[in-house]
């Protein structure tokens, strides 16, 4: 009876665990005017999201009653006992484990005739197995676990955020979760190469040599490719927040020149393109002694590497500056009547 009341109790229990870090952490937001890491905007939770809640309580009640009421699972009276045979052929891994079959793939053979088997504590280890099983997905959970603190370090920012970052304003950090993505995704895929193989009409020989080449040049690749697009959305978005949107509409000056009239942004849209910190490089400070310890270099490299490429946001002053820029003659060419299209 223990054992059939442990498991709702553990939900309960994790229920309310993320309810009280709700309260305590608050909840993300995207960014926004008025939004800060102080504040939550949105709608309350009484009535709007308890009104949800309760809804989609009700919604999935009745769609489990339905097929609690018309729908037969598992019905091993008609299936019998278990049989293996009528497995079909090429069944693959599920999304959660796929990666870590993958990687057994990908790991060529003992070409050193390494002893790649230990008995310890009277078990037999096979590290042609371990490894390829463990270390991919150790270093994998380790750097997502590990890597808040590790920017933190870098950065030497403690404040706490609520407020959520576009990707792009943060190109080195997307970038190195695109190139983490990729490892996964060349795993994964390596998972079902046999099936590659089969329905390409290719050697399963090649497929895996391909893929054991993606699996160290795909991160590298993802990560220089991500890096830049996101550069280049930051400098268009810097580039609509100062001179406005295109409009399309083509205004000849009264001396022959021919310019396009950009549209000012309201301050919504252009708070959204300015409103964000673009974190600088931290130089290596010397401690109390006026010595540059290797920890402060080293800090110092990483920073350099995180943000030495950076679009700054506009500036208040860069925005004053750049508003009205070219009007005036815009206006005295429509006033003239010189206006095309």
């Amino acid at each position: 009876m223990l054992h059939i009341l442990l498991v709702p109790a553990l939900i309960l229990l994790m229920i309310v665990m993320h309810l009280f870090m709700v309260v305590v952490h608050k909840h993300t937001q995207y960014p926004g005017p008025g939004r800060n890491d102080n504040n939550v905007v949105g709608y309350p939770l009484g009535p709007v999201y308890a009104a949800k809640a309760g809804g989609f309580f009700f919604i999935v009640f009745g769609v489990i009653a339905l097929m609690a009421a018309f729908f037969t699972i598992n019905p091993i009276w008609n299936y019998g006992p278990y049989d293996p045979s009528p497995v079909s052929a090429g069944t693959q891994p599920d999304w959660y484990i796929g990666f870590v079959d993958g990687a057994l793939r990908l790991m060529p053979g003992n070409p050193f005739n390494w002893h790649v088997e230990q008995v310890w504590f009277g078990h037999v280890f096979t590290f042609n197995v371990l490894l390829p099983a463990l270390v991919p997905a150790g270093i994998l959970f380790t750097v997502m676990f590990t890597y808040p603190w590790i920017e933190r370090w870098v950065t030497k920012d403690d404040r706490e955020h609520h407020v959520l970052d576009r990707p792009r304003n943060a190109p080195t950090r997307t970038a190195i979760g695109m190139a983490g993505f990729v490892w996964y995704c060349v795993m994964w895929a390596a998972a079902g190469s046999d099936l590659i193989a089969t329905h390409f009409h290719v050697s399963l020989n090649d497929v895996t040599y391909w893929l054991r080449t993606l699996f160290f040049v795909g991160p590298i690749i993802a990560f220089i490719v991500t890096k830049r697009v996101a550069l280049a959305l930051q400098r268009k978005d810097r580039e609509i927040a100062l001179h406005g949107r295109e409009t399309g509409r083509i205004v000849r000056l009264p001396h022959g020149e021919f310019i396009e009239v950009h549209a000012p942004l309201d301050e919504y849209k252009r708070y959204k393109l300015v409103g964000f910190d673009s974190p600088q490089v931290l130089p290596a400070e010397p401690n109390e002694h006026g010595v540059v310890t290797r920890k402060e270099k080293r800090r110092a490299f990483l920073s350099r590497w995180f943000f030495e490429d950076r679009v700054a946001p506009a500036t208040p002053a860069e925005l004053e500056a750049a508003h009205g820029h070219g009007h005036e003659a815009i206006e005295a060419a429509e006033g003239s009547k010189s206006l095309t299209h």
